[in-house]
């Protein structure tokens, strides 16, 4: 057994580590508190996008849209872009993991592709299996704009438009509730409806007047529904990290929190231990004396 000098250091050690993950959870639950309500905020509005745009599609059955239907003239080997969403910084559970498998077998059962990849977890490990990174995006960090990301969303479209790529697929880490997050490849371009886990019947039997004309609607809704589902994305995306951080954090702590009690019983052993081997010497040595 330990000397209790040693046992001494352990739950110090371990005391220094539950008051940092301690504290790495409340900072992580600040951050979760302010990125849901910007992620619960926005989507009511790109989802009430994403309805018009299919009414409108649904009334307009010809139109046609470079967005939906892909560019007139695709040039040869035009890759199709993958960009992987991952975090700067690790102590998140399974959150990075989930997302790079995901990712992964995405980039698998693609054709050609171009990656490309938000976060320092998902660039190493991506280098580590051998594929090479495009471009990797660091202006967005912690609270992205909505600036950055249109400039994003509008390079896509241009080279999307042009012929450049064959489309745009976003691997990212989709927030349904705090205790369910789940990793997604979404299709953002060509544009897709999202799918939905239930079906919504609401407004089947609604009749709509549009003015002005649905084609002319769909060119200037189109790319608006691009941005604000790539937007939205990256919502979601900084929202699950910080839960995972966050419920990661709280178990690190608890499991701190059992590790010094354990050692505190292993150090009162230690410490009764030596203080009977004390007594047995000195009774000993008093025994030999006489």
């Amino acid at each position: 057994m330990a000397n209790a000098r040693e046992i001494k250091k352990r739950i110090k050690a371990v005391g220094n580590i539950k008051r940092i993950t301690k504290t790495m959870q409340m900072i992580a639950t600040s951050k979760f508190a302010r990125a849901q309500q910007k992620a619960l905020a926005s989507k009511p509005y790109v989802e009430g996008v994403f309805d018009l745009v299919s009414e409108l599609a649904s009334r307009g059955a010809s139109i046609e849209h470079p967005l939906i239907a892909g560019p007139d003239q695709l040039s040869k080997d035009a890759p199709e872009v993958v960009l992987v969403m991952t975090s700067d910084r690790g102590l998140c559970g399974p959150y990075n993991g989930n997302v790079i498998r995901t990712a992964l077998k995405a980039l698998k059962d693609a054709g050609t592709t171009r990656t490309e990849v938000i976060g320092r977890k998902g660039v190493s490990v991506l280098k580590f299996n051998k594929y090479v990174i495009a471009s990797h995006h660091t202006q967005f960090g912690d609270q992205p704009k909505f600036e950055d990301v249109e400039r994003l969303a509008q390079q896509y479209m241009d080279a999307f438009t042009k012929g450049e790529i064959s489309g745009v697929k976003v691997v990212y880490m989709r927030f349904i509730s705090t205790a369910r997050q789940r990793p997604e490849v979404l299709q953002l371009l060509p544009l897709r409806p999202p799918v939905t886990d239930e079906q919504d019947t609401r407004g089947l039997n609604t009749e709509f007047e549009f003015s002005p004309e649905p084609a002319e609607l769909l060119a200037e809704l189109l790319p608006e529904t691009v941005k604000t589902t790539l937007f939205q994305a990256f919502n979601d995306s900084i929202v699950s990290e910080h839960v995972a951080r966050m419920v990661a954090m709280k178990a690190a702590t608890d499991n701190a929190g059992k590790m010094g009690k354990t050692y505190k019983r292993i150090f009162n052993r230690a410490r009764q231990a030596q203080i009977t081997t004390e007594l047995t010497e000195i009774i000993s040595g008093a025994a030999a004396l006489e």
